[in-house]
């Protein structure tokens, strides 16, 4: 059977990667797709881009692809799979109605709101000085959110009304974000561990995977800004077991349940980010797609083929997913900048691995020179985030050290790694 993967970073790069291993799989088309998705077993990059909803409709059915898994939030929020169901195709993802849920802040709040489901109090505002206002009733610290998409990176978490305020000028104002802060979500601020559980979902049918825990700033101690994620790992020793059935019973399935009573069924990777309060746990935010970089640590642990698992669960199917008891640790490499302003272009060679088998480089933002057409060969920085190296292990420690080997090993002008990940459950 063939896949059409949509998208072109380190989420995509891991799941080409994983359904490059099903016996199903004859082929798998990655649009647009990156230089090192083209060193998958069974890829063919096509570059068409992802927001080009008619050629990727188009390729789809001159190709006769068997399923189509949109990979970036971009697309889902303007309607892909939308397109794709019009034209009769399967798609592993969220309707544009249904992907509404991480659209937009406001609309994720009201279901959680509506369907008692565990969350932080808040109000949302399109006016500055309401905004601020509320700032000045409630203090810091609390946290501000973009209504709209922002890359994972239209969260500030305010240690004081100043930094609120500056942070309601960016995106109300400065519009740092574009259109994603015509208005603003306004939040407590929840204390405790942050912990990460997708879940594969189509209608009211939910099957869990395990969880992960990302690292969200930018630097060593969880200082500096927020980032798209810096790494991560899977599963989280001490909230993974004890946490699961809440999970399910008090978060996802009353959003499944609800979605599809709002007459937006949902179909996909529904992604909770929670944060494990002395309350419970309580819902950060949903997504409408796989998490990133969290599907880098969680797809090497799973024993499942995610093809089958996709097309039974579409079929209506009941299914369990299989998963080995290792851990999973992941570490990204960033630009130096990021998540602020960064050069492109920095080259670079990938260290030798200390366990190939068992560890995996996942590319983000680089690029390949082209031998054949007079280039060295070398590997280039071409994003914010540049590569995650992943290693399985029988225990987390072992994931973690043997994934710093490896990155002090190598030489990364122009770049920076955080030195920490999983550091305080380790420690």
């Amino acid at each position: 059977m063939k896949v059409l993967l949509i998208g072109s970073g380190g989420r995509e790069h891991a799941l080409a990667w994983t359904m490059s291993k099903s016996a199903k799989v004859s082929e798998i088309l990655v649009a647009p797709g990156s230089d090192a998705m083209s060193y998958v077993p069974g890829c063919r990059v096509i570059e068409i881009a992802e927001s080009d909803h008619e050629a990727l409709k188009e390729l789809a059915l001159a190709e006769k692809v068997d399923l189509i898994v949109p990979g970036p939030e971009g697309p889902l929020v303007e309607g892909i799979t939308d397109v794709f169901q019009e034209a009769g195709l399967r798609v592993f993802g969220p309707t544009k109605a249904a992907a509404e849920i991480e659209g937009s802040k406001e609309f994720a709040k009201k279901i959680m709101d509506r369907y008692q489901i565990p969350t932080a109090a808040y109000q949302s505002f399109s006016s500055i000085a309401e905004a601020k206002a509320y700032v000045d009733t409630c203090g810091a610290p609390i946290v501000v959110k973009a209504d709209g998409l922002a890359a994972g990176k239209g969260v500030v978490v305010a240690e004081t009304n100043e930094e609120a305020y500056h942070a309601l000028d960016d995106m109300m104002t400065a519009k740092a974000f574009g259109d994603a802060g015509r208005s603003v979500v306004i939040e407590e601020c929840l204390r405790g561990e942050e912990l990460s559980v997708m879940a594969l979902v189509h209608g009211e049918t939910v099957v869990p995977l395990v969880s992960a825990q990302d690292h969200k700033r930018a630097c060593d101690g969880d200082t500096g800004p927020n980032t798209g994620g810096m790494g991560a790992y899977s599963p989280v020793p001490h909230l993974d077991a004890s946490y699961t059935d809440e999970i399910m019973q008090k978060v996802l399935r009353p959003a499944a349940r609800g979605m599809s009573q709002e007459g937006r069924p949902f179909t996909g990777v529904l992604y909770a980010g929670l944060m494990i309060t002395e309350k419970g746990p309580k819902v950060i935010e949903f997504n409408a797609r796989f998490g990133d970089p969290e599907t880098q640590v969680v797809l090497p642990r799973l024993k499942s083929d995610l093809f089958l698992a996709m097309m039974r669960i579409l079929a209506g199917e009941e299914i369990e997913l299989d998963w080995t008891e290792e851990s999973c640790a992941g570490v990204v490499v960033a630009s130096s900048g990021y998540p602020g302003p960064y050069e492109k272009g920095w080259p670079f060679q990938l260290p030798s691995l200390v366990e190939p088998t068992a560890q995996q480089w996942f590319h983000a933002g680089t690029t390949k020179d082209d031998e054949s057409t007079g280039g060295d060969g070398a590997w280039k920085t071409a994003g914010g985030r540049v590569l995650l190296l992943a290693t399985v292990a029988p225990a987390l420690d072992e994931a973690v050290k043997k994934t710093y080997q490896v990155l002090e090993a190598g030489e990364w002008e122009g770049m920076y790694y955080r030195k920490d990940i999983a550091g305080k459950v380790l420690n």
